[in-house]
């Protein structure tokens, strides 16, 4: 579990085939926190829960195995060696939890389609499959590339967020969120325990329809 508060940018130093081309990868990342991590412990990368497997210290770099199922869900098929991730270790009981609860459990890439500067903001407008519409309100939460963060501005099919500047200076929002790049999803986990109570199945539900219940109860 962690809380969508970013607490560095690694650097992902290797990226190394597990097995074919179809195969997971090993991801090494060079980070200050690399040292303080040890192999079984759980690391947020852009916001996927990751399982450290190997710690070299002296290097201050640590390795995770994306698999591929992971590689499918995730940008991460797409990254290569140089590129910024934003890192969360996992939230220890009694930590006061800032953000909001974030599973690390990636649930689909949206794409940046649009980045408008304010005076003193970013707002980041995000498309996503409308399939998952059911799991965002205005001003609910959802993680971004492992950023807990608001919804300001909801369409059927895309969502808005603004970012305060300091979120843009501590994260890889300034290097990596430009018009057309990958970012990893993941909706707000009590929202999609309610929006399953609707629907026996368990199938995603239509917002439509959810949105008629709630209103005649």
């Amino acid at each position: 579990m962690f809380t969508g508060i970013i607490e560095e940018v690694g650097t992902l130093t290797a990226v190394e085939s597990l097995g074919s081309d179809r195969a997971g990868k090993r991801l090494t990342i060079e980070a200050d926190l690399a040292p303080e991590l040890h192999v079984d412990q759980s690391v947020s990368i852009d916001g996927a829960c990751q399982t450290v497997v190997d710690v070299d210290p002296d290097a201050s770099t640590f390795a995770v195995d994306s698999i591929e199922e992971t590689l499918r869900k995730t940008t991460f098929s797409d990254l290569e060696a140089g590129a910024p991730v934003n890192l969360e270790r996992a939230l220890q009981a009694g930590d006061r939890l800032d953000g909001h609860f974030v599973q690390g459990h990636v649930d689909a890439t949206g794409t940046i389609t649009d980045v408008e500067r304010e005076e003193t903001d970013w707002l980041y407008t995000i498309q996503f499959d409308p399939q998952h519409a059911a799991y965002l309100i205005p001003v609910g939460s959802v993680s971004v590339d492992g950023i807990s963060l608001t919804v300001a501005r909801l369409d059927e099919d895309a969502f808005t967020v603004a970012i305060i500047p300091h979120t843009h200076a501590v994260t890889n929002v300034a290097e990596t969120w430009t018009e057309g790049a990958a970012v990893n999803l993941e909706f707000d986990l009590i929202g999609k325990y309610v929006a399953r109570s609707f629907t026996a199945s368990g199938e995603t539900p239509d917002p439509e329809a959810l949105a008629k219940t709630w209103m005649s109860d």
